[in-house]
């Protein structure tokens, strides 16, 4: 497993979605993922270091986490399969290691909060490396004005439809 690092949140300049770069953290390799806005919202208003009175859902489950007396060690970023990535949760409670089936956006955005290491498999990154290489088109860093303008636009139906 490798460590690897948030080293910026992008826009896909082919679809206007949000992509999540992670980099390696002793190299230059990157793996980017595809993320929803509501994700890419949440991780970003994180590492803006924005503070809201009542907890939005990822420090819900910070909260949790920590006041059932987990600590989450880890999160790994597992596989890809059909474009879709996998991603696990590592929590330790007393001498228990839960392992949790997550998206890799709420992943990031969890482990942002809690301080935790991501890591991800060397065929990841090996995999997408060529790809972000060979495409100019992958992702376009935000700056503050830009992902503020991007929130700001954002419509209501790039959420999904809510079905009882």
């Amino acid at each position: 497993m490798i460590e690897v690092r948030v080293a910026h949140l992008g826009l896909d300049r082919a679809t206007n979605s949000p992509v999540v770069i992670l980099q390696e953290k002793d190299g230059e390799r990157v793996l980017p993922i595809w993320i929803g806005p509501a994700e890419a919202s949440a991780i970003a208003m994180h590492l803006a270091g924005v503070k809201f009175a009542r907890p939005l859902t990822h420090d819900l489950i910070r909260q949790l986490i920590v006041g059932l007396g987990g600590d989450l060690r880890r999160v790994t970023i597992t596989q890809v399969k059909d474009n879709t990535y996998f991603a696990e949760l590592h929590i330790h409670r007393d001498d228990h290691i839960i392992q949790i089936d997550a998206r890799p956006s709420d992943s990031i955005a969890v482990a942002l909060r809690l301080n935790a290491p991501i890591f991800t498999r060397d065929e990841l990154l090996e995999r997408s490396s060529i790809e972000t290489v060979e495409s100019s088109d992958v992702a376009e860093p935000l700056d503050a004005d830009q992902l503020k303008a991007y929130l700001e636009n954002l419509d209501p139906e790039d959420f999904g439809k809510f079905t009882p």
